[in-house]
């Protein structure tokens, strides 16, 4: 996979997510994606709170892929995304792709019928990172379904917005682990 079918499958993740989430939304009872959106603090209060959440949980999250005994786990990412070179505006891209379809999908349709923690676990083993084989990696999705969780609860509890930014920012600290190389140019100029 090269670095365009890398960004059309974002767009695939931000725009087919989302048309599935509308769908259920539209012919569902339980599912209200538009209120859960505006959920009950102001638009600016969730996106604080899921930029402050996603910053610290993405710092731990990456804090435990950097420990000694989950070298295999982080190199096994490395080389999954050593081909694509992303630069800053495309981390966020992305990121805002799948933040944006996924948690509208996962915490805005399907948490609604499922409850979170069924929704956590799904959402955490469709992403591979519960492997019964891979002791190091299910630890890690462990520790990403409570990370999940939490923003499953802060989806009903607080906004969908809340969760939306949370993922997005979980996923340009991750990424910015992987491609440091921008970041050091700079540095070093």
């Amino acid at each position: 996979m090269n670095l365009q079918h890398m960004l059309r499958l974002g767009l695939l993740t931000l725009f087919g997510m989302s048309t599935i989430a509308l769908i259920i939304h539209f012919y569902s009872d339980t599912v209200d994606i538009s209120r859960m959106i505006l959920g009950g603090l102001s638009w600016w209060n969730q996106l604080l709170i899921g930029a402050v959440y996603g910053v610290v949980a993405g710092l731990l999250a990456r804090m435990l892929v950097g420990l000694k005994f989950m070298e295999p786990v982080r190199t096994k990412y490395e080389n999954i995304f050593r081909d694509f070179d992303l630069d800053t505006s495309q981390i966020w891209f992305i990121s805002f792709c799948a933040g944006v379809g996924e948690e509208l999908l996962f915490r805005g349709a399907i948490q609604p019928l499922l409850g979170i923690p069924i929704t956590s676990v799904l959402f955490v083993a469709i992403h591979g990172y519960l492997n019964p084989l891979n002791w190091r990696l299910s630890i890690y999705g462990v520790v990403m379904t409570l990370i999940i969780a939490t923003m499953g609860w802060m989806a009903q509890s607080i906004g969908l917005l809340t969760a939306i930014v949370a993922h997005i920012v979980i996923d340009v600290v991750l990424l910015s682990a992987l491609f440091p190389s921008e970041r050091e140019e700079i540095e070093n100029t």
